[in-house]
């Protein structure tokens, strides 16, 4: 059989073998791009730190972002790795500066009124009645420390009223307390408790029912009642607001049945009203004090008065007390002894013996020793018309006063002639220039003829007056 003959490729389609320098150099190359690369490769963070390092925009420069947990790589023993949430970096706390303490001003301190003894004399004030009453006796000790006249006896009950006579039954307790103290006047306040159940006989009474105001007047009206029995003056004082609403409603009732059953018994209502409320009648904490610095009155309860509210609910009394004790009210201090005034009695000066004078008219000249009544001198008779008659009848205007702009005269008095010489008084002689020689040769001269002024003749203002 023939043999397969093998088709020979195209010399010219043949690509032609590298050489072996060119394999070399490809080798070289790609050995230094290894080693080029190798360092990038290694120097590449994980992902987590790169993300870590991750640059901040603006954005988070200002507003901040949301911190990521960084993880923490450790080995497990076989080759491998754990990863675990890398615990939060501990913050230090700026130790805090030390302040300053500010100085705070020290308050300023009303000074306590000096305590007088008091005489062996002095009229008792008496007060009764609940927390107020003895709010109102702490004023008013406070008031009458400086008059040794006044003593103030307080026989308050805190928790009492005309409504629970079973816990205080002040109609048999007053006279006790009358017959004790002998008071020169007696101050009343009821009215904080009174706002509950009243039990009128068997029957326990709702507050604010018609039973129950009408058995509450009439145990006020008996109440007064028993206080002027000892001819003594009363002085019934209202109450004042508190901060509930409901119960400062209810004292304005309670103050007009108080006013009305005492001034019916010949006392005396003393509405403190105004004293706790602001321009618009409600009540207010703090207020103004007697000296009008705003002080704190009420306490935190809105019911009890402090030391401040005290003295000035005592204030609206205090005035109505001394008016009604006089002197003895006054404070001590400002009492001089009478033995000590010897300077300044003022006595009447030792009369002298009169002397019986006659009578005088008051229209006599000689009351004061003159020839004419008052001494006034009669006008002189008028010696002919007024200025003002010649003026208006005949036009005549007075003359005008010496050195008056209007005074036209001319000078009042002739230049005495000057001496003449024989050669000035011969006829043939001229008049020289400017002369004002009036002698008759002088004046018959004849005058010369012209328009202008005559040479030699004196002037005007030297000239004689006319006549």
């Amino acid at each position: 059989m023939p043999k397969a003959v093998t088709p020979r490729a195209d010399p010219s389609k043949v690509s032609p073998q590298p050489s072996r320098h060119a394999r070399l150099r490809r080798i070289a190359a790609f050995i230094l791009a290894i080693v080029i690369a190798l360092p990038t490769v290694v120097l590449l963070p994980p992902v987590s730190r790169a993300e870590a390092q991750e640059r901040r925009t603006i954005l988070d420069m200002f507003f901040g972002r949301p911190r990521q947990q960084q993880r923490v790589y450790e080995d497990d023993g076989d080759g491998g790795n754990i990863y675990r949430e890398a615990p939060p970096p501990v913050r230090r706390q700026p130790k805090p500066k030390p302040q300053r303490a500010k100085a705070r001003p020290a308050p300023v301190e009303t000074p306590a009124p000096e305590i007088v003894a008091k005489q062996a004399d002095a009229k008792t004030v008496l007060v009764v009645g609940d927390f107020i009453a003895g709010s109102l006796s702490d004023g008013l000790q406070t008031a009458f420390a400086d008059s040794p006249g006044i003593v103030v006896e307080n026989r308050s009950e805190g928790s009492s009223g005309m409504v629970r006579d079973d816990y205080f039954d002040w109609p048999n307790m007053l006279p006790v307390y009358a017959d004790d103290v002998k008071p020169a006047l007696i101050v009343v306040s009821f009215g904080a408790n009174d706002r509950q159940q009243m039990k009128i006989g068997a029957v326990r009474e709702k507050y604010r029912t018609d039973a129950w105001m009408a058995e509450y007047t009439r145990r006020v009206a008996a109440f007064a009642a028993l206080a002027r029995s000892r001819n003594v003056p009363l002085l019934w004082v209202g109450m004042p607001s508190f901060q509930s609403p409901a119960m400062t409603a209810d004292m304005v009732t309670f103050n007009g049945i108080f006013r009305t059953e005492a001034e019916k018994v010949g006392g005396q209502f003393i509405d403190i009203w105004d004293g706790f409320v602001d321009e618009q009648g409600k009540f207010v904490t703090t207020g103004s004090d007697i000296n009008g610095q705003q002080v704190r009155l009420r306490g935190a309860d809105g019911i009890n008065l402090t030391p401040a509210g005290k003295r000035k609910l005592a204030f609206y009394v205090e005035k109505d007390i001394r008016r009604l004790l006089g002197e003895t009210a006054a404070p001590g201090s400002d009492i001089p002894d009478p033995s000590d005034m010897k300077d300044l009695v003022v006595t009447a000066p030792t009369s002298e013996t009169i002397i019986k004078t006659q009578p005088i008219s008051l229209v006599d000249p000689d009351l004061d020793g003159a020839s004419a009544l008052l001494d006034d001198a009669s006008l002189p008779a008028s010696t002919g018309r007024s200025a003002r008659d010649l003026l208006i009848e005949k036009g005549e205007a007075p003359p005008a006063p010496f050195g008056r702009i209007d005074d036209f005269r001319l000078v009042k008095t002739a230049l005495a002639p000057p001496a003449v010489t024989p050669e000035a008084a011969s006829p043939a002689a001229s008049p020289s220039l400017g002369s004002t020689d009036p002698s008759p040769s002088a004046a018959a001269a004849p005058p010369k003829t012209g328009t202008g002024p005559r040479l030699g003749a004196a002037p005007p203002w030297q000239a004689v007056p006319l006549r």
